[in-house]
């Protein structure tokens, strides 16, 4: 069996965050879809960011979206309102990316808490989350869609002081 040029062990994707933007929706959009039975509507995409909600998508250098992340944020409090990696692109570690890249604009802002709701049955999720510290503070009773009607939402919280 012969080696790899060394050209094609270096080459490497090169991700970025970025600040998400009307004209990136369609591809915002599209993973959406993919990723959750009940997405979001390009209406409340496009609400968020003119309520000027920090928004901010995972992009390849081969203009790709792998996820992208929204949060709205009040007096000393930070809410996750959507973290989303694209199905075809999860157990990289770009959730934790974005995460992390919420995380550090939530202390910038001089937030003392990070909040999010995560349903009950998304395992992965409560992984990445508890993982790096978010702590289960409540239930939201019957908070999300589901088939079978509706599904209740774990609230989690952050401290970060």
């Amino acid at each position: 069996m012969s080696a790899l040029p060394k050209e094609a062990k270096e080459a490497k994707e090169i991700w970025a965050i970025l600040p998400m933007q009307v004209a990136l929706l369609p591809l915002v959009l599209e993973i959406e879809r993919r990723a959750y039975e009940f997405p979001w509507t390009e209406t409340i995409f496009k609400d968020c960011l003119k309520s000027g909600y920090s928004a901010w998508v995972l992009a390849g250098d081969d203009g790709r979206l792998a996820g992208y992340a929204l949060m709205s944020m009040a007096v000393d409090e930070a809410h996750v309102l959507n973290l989303c990696v694209d199905p075809f692109q999860q157990r990289r570690g770009f959730g934790l990316k974005l995460l992390k890249h919420l995380m550090k604009i939530a202390r910038a802002a001089q937030a003392s808490i990070v909040l999010l709701e995560v349903r009950k049955s998304n395992k992965a999720a409560l992984k990445l989350y508890e993982g790096i510290g978010f702590a289960r503070i409540g239930v939201r009773k019957a908070y999300y869609p589901a088939a079978g009607g509706r599904e209740d939402a774990l609230v989690l919280g952050f401290d970060i002081l």
